[in-house]
């Protein structure tokens, strides 16, 4: 994990946030409480600022940047698959956006929304709170089931517990080598 300056930002980090193995942070970053950033993830605040709110995870090998004047937003709750681009977007409270999505400038996703896997959200596009949003370009399918709530929950639940539990096995290690 490497944590770097940019101009005059450091990247704020909570104490309880996971960063593992691979991670780069750079710039004008804020992440909050029981986050977790999964191998080989990149997020460059070194245009905007970015905000990760408590409880975000974000998968391996994601890229997070932005445009100017266009900051990074992703309130608590949200979870990020594996390889997904975000750019200089919004993403509400409890999102789950999945493996290999990419999210444009200026869109938005709304609270609790789900964004499939592969699917790319163009620059400015709404997706609506609690609705499954598919395709290249995005599409609203359908509202969401309780089923896919649940999951959802459970996938948020999951990452919270395996990142600290990742972060007390590394501490671990470090303090008995």
């Amino acid at each position: 994990m490497k944590i770097y300056p940019y101009g005059e930002h450091t990247p704020t980090i909570d104490p309880t946030v996971y960063l593992a193995d691979g991670v780069i942070v750079t710039g004008d970053v804020h992440i909050k409480k029981e986050a977790s950033l999964w191998f080989n993830t990149v997020i460059r605040g070194d245009v905007a600022p970015t905000y990760i709110g408590e409880r975000v995870n974000i998968q391996d090998n994601s890229t997070l940047h932005q445009s100017p004047n266009n900051p990074l937003v992703l309130k608590e709750g949200v979870t990020v698959g594996h390889q997904c681009i975000l750019h200089s977007c919004v993403i509400q409270k409890d999102a789950l956006i999945g493996m290999g999505a990419t999210i444009l400038d200026r869109a938005e996703i709304g609270e609790g929304a789900f964004v499939g896997a592969g699917s790319l959200v163009p620059p400015g596009k709404k997706i609506p709170p609690n609705t499954l949003a598919l395709g290249s370009p995005a599409k609203v399918v359908r509202e969401l089931t309780k089923e896919d709530i649940e999951d959802m929950e459970r996938i948020r639940r999951e990452y919270v517990e395996k990142g600290q539990y990742y972060k007390t096995v590394i501490e671990k290690v470090k303090n008995s080598g």
